[in-house]
């Protein structure tokens, strides 16, 4: 069997190299970046994922996988690419629509046409349209559904594989060839339903979450103006059998939990009231801590009489990562700067050499360079620092 996997990113890329391993599919990937489409060919993986470079080029190795900037004919397909918001967080499915529109023509009789890519309900229905109204004769002759991921940066490799899938076919037939089809690599149990359903599942999951940790955010500003130590409090309460709050950050980054909760308030904004005020909460969440951090330059500058040090720990929207889109502490670290406090703002990323709009510096040289050290993202490397604080100013703001 061959498999077209459009879109080569955080969950295509991993996605083509498991079924490619796995699943005894012979798979070419594609992606309008050329860039990414020759690192993937010299075996080189374009972000941090642990153990997928080495599986990428055993796949390369044995001829399994190729990535190419076209799509070409094959037994399925797979449109796995961005589903940002426009302006006014309005879900944008033009890439989706673009992927489907790019592999029409390769289309024949018998084959599975599959979206992953996050999407507003009715997506798949809309892509099957366009599908049947430029070839019309496929109508009724090709499986279409919906299989949305769920996984975890950094455990991708044993969650692509272990994880349930929900699989939502705009027929039974159709559900029922894609089920044939991830059954190939997935252990994880797959549930069947119908497409808008699979599509609200995604999007619920990751609002559910989204308001899980909104509840989190807030309690940490209700604690800091109420002097207790929300992560003590945290602790305490969870050993209530039934309670299990999360651990507050500075906001919620990340392509899926930033960005899902929208598809939901954008088309049923007077049913998702508490969807979209976790929504605010979270964002606001960043905007606070930026505020706390000058607000304590400006407190350094009047005790001590100069323009201190700050260090900025961590871009990434979570630990251990190098992924940045919609990462509140990349909003934070953009904010500080622009306040123009006369501080030295120092930068720290340890999964990242370079960034475009920050300057970067060594995490160790930024931490002991500091008079202020402002926690943003709870990367491992940074824990080894926590006992050297001395006199510098600490603002914890993801419980390291």
């Amino acid at each position: 069997m061959k498999a077209c996997f459009v879109g080569l990113g955080y969950i295509g890329l991993p996605t083509a190299i498991i079924a490619a391993a796995r699943g005894d599919v012979d798979v070419v990937g594609v992606d309008i970046n050329k860039d990414v489409v020759a690192q993937t060919n010299a075996g080189r993986l374009h972000f941090i994922e642990p153990g997928m470079e080495d599986m990428l080029r055993q796949v390369l190795a044995a001829g399994k996988l190729r990535a190419a900037t076209t799509p070409e004919e094959a037994d399925a397909y797979f449109i796995v690419v961005p589903t940002p918001f426009r302006c006014g967080h309005q879900p944008d499915v033009s890439y989706v629509e673009a992927a489907t529109r790019s592999v029409v023509p390769f289309l024949k009789k018998g084959d599975l046409f599959v979206i992953e890519s996050t999407s507003p309900v009715g997506t798949t229905e809309a892509m099957a349209k366009i599908i049947y109204d430029l070839r019309p004769e496929l109508r009724g002759e090709i499986f279409v559904a919906y299989c949305p991921e769920r996984v975890l940066p950094g455990n991708v490799i044993h969650e692509l594989v272990h994880n349930d899938r929900v699989i939502g076919g705009m027929d039974e037939e159709s559900t029922e060839a894609a089920k044939r089809f991830y059954g190939r690599f997935v252990e994880g149990k797959l549930h069947p339903t119908n497409s808008r359903t699979a599509e609200m599942c995604k999007l619920t999951e990751n609002a559910s979450r989204d308001v899980q940790i909104a509840f989190a955010n807030e309690l940490s500003l209700i604690c800091d103006a109420a002097g207790i130590d929300v992560w003590e409090l945290i602790s305490l309460a969870n050993r209530h059998p039934r309670v299990n709050i999360l651990r507050p950050g500075c906001g919620v980054g990340g392509h899926c939990i930033a960005v899902d909760p929208y598809f939901i308030t954008s088309a049923f904004p007077d049913q998702s009231r508490l969807i979209a005020t976790a929504r605010e909460v979270n964002n606001y969440k960043a905007e606070w801590c930026a505020e706390k951090i000058k607000n304590a330059i400006l407190r350094f500058r009047i005790e001590q009489g100069r323009a201190p040090v700050v260090a900025l720990m961590g871009l990434a929207f979570k630990p251990d990562i190098d992924d940045l889109r919609e990462s509140p502490s990349r909003q934070i670290a953009a904010d500080v700067i622009a306040a123009d406090t006369g501080a030295d703002i120092l930068v720290a990323e340890p999964n990242v050499t370079a960034h475009p709009d920050f300057a970067l510096t060594p995490y160790e040289e930024a931490f002991h360079r500091a008079d202020i050290v402002a926690f943003l993202t709870a990367h491992t490397p940074f824990k080894s620092l926590t006992a050297e604080c001395g006199d510098k100013v600490v603002l914890n703001f993801c419980g390291i």
